[in-house]
Order: C-alpha cells, then sequence, then structure tokens
C-alpha cells in the first residue's frame, strides 16, 4: 500500500476504517517481479504497483491466503517460501499490516494472467494490469508508485534482505 494519502475513491470504500493482514507473495522470474498494477490508490489514476496479495479470512493459515490470492490475481498456482518482510501502513481511513513471502510457481511453464478480485464487481476491479518489473524499471517510475519495500532494491536478491517498516 502506498505511504501517500490516498484518493477518496469509492473502489477502496470496501476496505476503509478496519485492520486488514494482507499476505503478500514475492515472485521473480528472469530477474523480474511479478506486480500488480492497483487503481484507486493514487490521485490523477497514477497506477500503485504492489506484489500480488490480499485480504486474510478467518479459518485460512497464511500459507493458504497467499496461494488463493495469487490464483485470485495472477492464475498461478504457487508454492509459499521464506518469510521476508513486514510492513506497516495507516491513514485516515486504510490501516493493513502486510506480510511478505517468496513464492515460486507450482508450474514453472505457466504464465501469469490477470486476474479478478472477488470483493469487487467486474466492472469496478481495483487491478488494471500484471507485469514482470526488474528493478531498474521500478527505479524510473515515480516513487508513489511502488509499494515502500521495493523503492530501495537495485538487484532482484535485494528482496531476500528482510525488512520491517512501522508506520510513525
Amino acid at each position: 500500500m502506498p505511504d501517500t494519502p490516498t484518493s477518496d475513491s469509492s473502489l477502496l470504500a470496501t476496505y476503509a476504517h478496519q485492520v486488514r493482514v494482507r499476505p503478500c507473495g514475492l515472485l521473480i522470474h528472469e530477474g523480474a517481479l511479478l506486480l500488480a498494477a492497483h487503481r484507486g490508490l493514487l490521485p490523477e489514476g497514477a497506477p500503485f504497483w504492489s506484489p500480488p496479495g490480499g485480504g486474510w479470512q478467518f479459518g485460512e493459515s497464511l500459507h493458504e491466503c497467499l496461494r488463493r490470492e495469487f490464483r485470485e490475481e495472477t492464475g498461478l498456482v504457487v508454492n509459499v517460501g521464506r518469510f521476508l518482510h513486514l510492513h506497516e501502513f495507516k491513514t485516515d481511513t486504510l490501516q493493513a499490516l502486510e506480510m511478505f513471502f517468496e513464492v515460486t510457481p507450482a508450474d514453472p511453464t505457466a504464465l501469469p494472467q490477470l486476474g479478478t478480485d472477488p470483493e469487487h464487481a467486474a466492472d469496478a476491479q481495483i487491478l488494471t494490469e500484471l507485469a514482470f518489473l526488474t528493478p531498474r524499471q521500478l527505479i524510473a517510475l515515480p516513487m508513489q508508485q511502488v509499494h515502500p519495500v521495493l523503492r530501495q532494491i537495485i538487484s532482484p536478491d535485494d528482496i531476500f534482505i528482510p525488512q520491517l517498516r512501522f508506520a510513525p
């Protein structure tokens, strides 16, 4: 989630005024990270690039949640590996604790395809695009468009350096 003020988009109403726990997956392929572009988080329709992941539901393990979210958002079946990062996000209306895990595709030949988020109607989806982005491509984007956990990486290996980021 961004660390800048969010837009007042009705797209975010589903997530407002509640605490969310979000397992997220970091998948690297040929030196690039699989990321999803989200709309409604930044002003003027700018995309916000973040790893696939989403809301933990009662009765699921964190790994089950991450596998479900990855399947929903990318169509990929993944194996969940090491826990890598913890990120706290908080604004006046949104609050989340994000946990980032290494993931690998169960089928290394499978290609990701943009999925849907069941919390939103077909014409109100937040996810707009999937792409494999290299650290060089991430650095070239405006900082607010890149998830804070990914802003300082200069090599794909950098995502394996654990981070704990707490909101001020």
